[in-house]
């Protein structure tokens, strides 16, 4: 009897062993799969930031084209008058008659040169994306993700293939050129749209200076 009883005593204690084994062991992988899971959301966030670096990087690049052929025109355009402005104080009657010739020189070439007109026509009919997006920008109050603003634009423009890579992209490139702001929450991007009044400002005063010469 005496040994049934200490074989039954060693069951028991070698039972609450195992049993104390197994609750630590239990407990030691769920704290091992929380660390993994804080892990794994660090790298889906290291690898988000990834993409928009490389996106900006690539948008640099990409954005200028457009600015570049904006500005010739606003710079091109108070050159005449001053000119016109310089002729005048010598003799009143002529250049007042030349400048009433000029301007009607610039309509006959324009109607003569049809395909000039059908250019200027496609080109408002086909705008660049990244005109569309900095329009949308502007017309916006609150500020929108670039899957957003790929969703009106497809909406509003549906014979172009407008995807939300592309659209960040060009996001990206606009922020890198000051002509968009970028805002984060959390893990979400949103853009808004720049103030472009120093530019129309300059413009302005540019043309003044040839009425004061007069």
């Amino acid at each position: 009897m005496s040994e049934n009883a200490s074989a039954t005593e060693l069951t028991s204690q070698y039972t609450a062993q195992v049993t104390a084994d197994l609750e630590r062991n239990t407990k030691e992988q769920e704290r091992v799969g929380a660390e993994i899971a804080a892990l794994q959301e660090q790298l889906a966030s290291l690898q988000r930031d990834h993409t928009v670096l490389v996106s900006i990087q690539q948008a640099i690049d990409a954005v200028p084209a457009p600015d570049t052929t904006a500005q010739p025109p606003a710079t091109s355009v108070p050159a005449p008058r001053k000119k016109a402005a310089r002729s005048g104080p010598g003799k009143r009657t002529q250049p007042r008659k030349k400048t009433a010739a000029q301007p009607a020189r610039p309509t006959g070439k324009a109607a003569g040169n049809p395909s000039a007109g059908k250019a200027e026509v496609a080109q408002t009919a086909q705008p660049t994306l990244v005109d569309l997006v900095r329009r949308h920008l502007t017309e916006q109050s609150e500020p929108r993700s670039a899957a957003e603003i790929a969703t009106a634009l497809g909406q509003a423009h549906p014979e172009r293939a407008i995807k939300t890579t592309v659209v960040r992209t060009t996001l990206e490139g606009l922020v890198a050129k000051t002509q968009a702001q970028r805002s984060k929450q959390g893990s979400s991007v949103f853009y808004t749209a720049a103030d472009s009044s120093p530019s129309a400002a300059t413009a302005q005063t540019e043309e003044q200076p040839a009425p004061a010469h007069a």
